[in-house]
């Protein structure tokens, strides 16, 4: 090989160096994510199946799923998904726009408008996608907007206000005081939204909804708050935080999920029929993308029908998330203290809680992600335990037992001590 050609290849940009330093980082910094390899069994959550190698499974208790009501395994939601196969087929053949719009996308949004007390709500692939179009239109929409968004805020809320290109505002996690000096800074006629969630997911505390409802109307902002980790689960008829502390109708758009307490998968907004008319007629998130498959609507509209009659399942899943922190609080365990049903376990250490993530899993078939940065910030990390109605005490106390074992016991080796199926 010739010199010129020698220093050519030299000088070539490495590509793959680059995407290696990257997860060379991300190790080096304890925080590389493996997945578990499980398989849910349909009427026996919240137990599940981890594969270990080859053929060999073992028995194992979800503690870390989103699927909060276990709706996701609900005989009549299953029902409904595979008749939907049955008369619409698998996918929905487009966008909305191009001949993926079918008679159940339009029940399941007039089921959700109705549901939160709004008069249409807008269906979106994702939690995620719903806030990320959404938010970013807003800004493009309303003529030198400010978004002041909550510090705590999602991924998804942060990465919509950056495409927004509106100007950010950001006031410290619930503080009501620091968010009305930001508001006060502003002029009264400049547009503005508040940007936060009910329930955080994280840490499970929720947001003073009134006070921030409030400080909109006397400052003249609009309202916009995530319930992804509140729908189906508060409120008398379940829509969410905002129906539980009375402040649904001062609200003006409400962001959830399909994907966790309602057990299937997509996003959604509720609002007024002008707003949802703007979001859809301009989000590109939501004109150039496939709608979600008939039988996925299916699914969410009959587990929205059944939670919004159910009450009791609430109150035996807000009962089990109290039993899982007493008993936790009684071995000691450090948690963060809230009244939802998001229980998180403190760790604050990367490697020690993927250490203790991966002997609770090993050890005591006991399944919790760690979480850790950037997630939640570092020196923060922490295991996020969700008790379902469908945990029993034993199970409760096996964790809790597990847990207490784990974190004051010394354990160097991982190997599992349960029954291979």
């Amino acid at each position: 090989m010739s010199y010129f050609k020698t220093m050519a290849v030299q000088n070539m940009f490495r590509y793959s160096d680059h995407f290696d330093r990257a997860i060379d980082n991300v190790r080096k910094e304890k925080r590389y994510r493996e997945f578990a390899n499980i398989t849910r069994t349909c009427g026996e959550f919240p137990k599940a199946k981890l594969h270990v190698s080859g053929e060999c499974a073992v028995d194992i208790t979800v503690w870390c799923s989103n699927d909060y009501m276990g709706m996701g395994q609900n005989p009549d939601v299953l029902q409904a998904m595979k008749q939907a196969v049955e008369d619409y087929g698998a996918g929905a053949g487009g966008t909305r726009n191009i001949s993926g719009n079918t008679l159940l996308h339009i029940h399941l949004e007039q089921e959700l408008a109705d549901w939160h007390g709004k008069e249409k709500a807008l269906l979106f692939t994702s939690g995620f996608v719903s806030n990320e179009a959404t938010l970013s239109t807003l800004g493009k929409i309303l003529p030198e907007c400010v978004i002041l968004s909550d510090e705590n805020n999602h991924a998804s809320m942060i990465d919509g206000i950056r495409y927004s290109r509106a100007q950010k505002m950001i006031w410290r996690h619930n503080d009501v005081s620091h968010l009305e000096e930001l508001l006060a800074s502003l002029p009264l006629d400049r547009p503005k939204v508040i940007a936060f969630e009910s329930v955080y997911s994280m840490g499970g505390d929720f947001a003073p909804m009134k006070q921030i409802c409030d400080l909109a109307e006397k400052y003249n902002a609009m309202t916009y708050v995530d319930e992804v980790h509140a729908v189906g689960l508060y409120g008398q008829s379940g829509s969410g935080v905002a129906e539980r502390d009375g402040v649904r109708d001062r609200i003006d758009i409400i962001e959830g999920t399909l994907g966790k307490a309602i057990g299937v998968s997509g996003g959604y907004i509720a609002a007024n029929a002008n707003i949802i008319d703007a979001i859809r007629s301009l989000a590109s998130g939501f004109i150039f993308t496939t709608s979600i498959p008939p039988c996925l609507a299916a699914g969410a509209l009959e587990s929205i029908r059944l939670l919004r009659k159910s009450q009791t399942l609430r109150q035996q899943h807000q009962n089990r998330a109290e039993q899982l922190r007493t008993e936790l609080r009684r071995k000691q365990i450090p948690i963060i203290e809230t009244t939802s049903h998001i229980v998180p376990v403190m760790i604050g250490d990367p490697e020690r809680c993927k250490k203790i993530s991966d002997n609770l899993l090993h050890q005591n078939a006991l399944y919790v992600q760690p979480i850790n940065y950037p997630t939640v910030p570092k020196g923060t990390e922490r295991l996020r335990l969700t008790p379902s109605p469908l945990h029993t005490e034993e199970m409760i106390n096996d964790m809790a037992s597990a847990l207490h074992q784990q974190i004051y016991g010394n354990y160097e080796k991982s190997e599992f001590r349960t029954n291979v199926a």
